[in-house]
């Protein structure tokens, strides 16, 4: 910090007080706008956590939909599979002739269990987390943002576990192969 020394003698306390008040005035000025640049800051590093938030969170749910509406004709295929087996069942054909059915369902591609999620980003929250740029966010958006973050971690755990308790990728390779 420079201080600058009057040039001039001072008279008196009011001369003092003059060139004391300048000098606080100057000070409060020069916090003042650094609190505002500061501020301003913080509201544009806000504003584009956000939008790079929301843009992840639209894409991520896109991915969702997307594998839903793939997951939909899957049941769709799988069903024409097991409707086709259970005429063949109750037609009690021989099993050369239920093989063959198969064969041919499959194929004709459409026996694929599809066991695919989509990876759901995350890196526009960690980023604002970590740049600290999360904090300046008003506190229902991140609020929001962060049980939408949360739901999705939870998602993704349920998932892997789910999947590990119900299937047995060997066993499931060994019936491919057999089919």
């Amino acid at each position: 910090m420079h201080l600058e020394l009057p040039k001039v003698r001072l008279e008196s306390f009011k001369d003092f007080a003059k060139h004391y008040l300048m000098i606080v005035l100057s000070i409060l000025t020069a916090l003042g706008l650094e609190a505002w640049i500061e501020h301003a800051h913080h509201v544009h590093a806000a504003e584009v956590a956000s939008l790079r938030i929301d843009a992840e969170i639209r894409s991520n749910l896109d991915a969702i939909d997307s594998s839903l509406t793939q997951d939909a004709r899957q049941v769709k295929r799988l069903a024409a599979i097991r409707d086709s087996l259970i005429q063949d069942f109750k037609a009690h054909a021989p099993e050369a002739i239920i093989a063959q059915h198969i064969q041919s369902q499959v194929s004709a591609g459409n026996f694929n269990l599809n066991l695919n999620w989509p990876t759901l980003r995350h890196e526009a929250w960690d980023v604002a987390v970590a740049d600290q740029s999360a904090s300046w966010i008003d506190r229902e958006r991140i609020q929001r943002y962060s049980a939408v973050y949360a739901n999705q971690r939870d998602v993704g755990i349920g998932l892997s576990t789910n999947l590990a308790l119900a299937m047995d990728g060997p066993r499931m390779i060994d019936t491919l192969t057999d089919l």
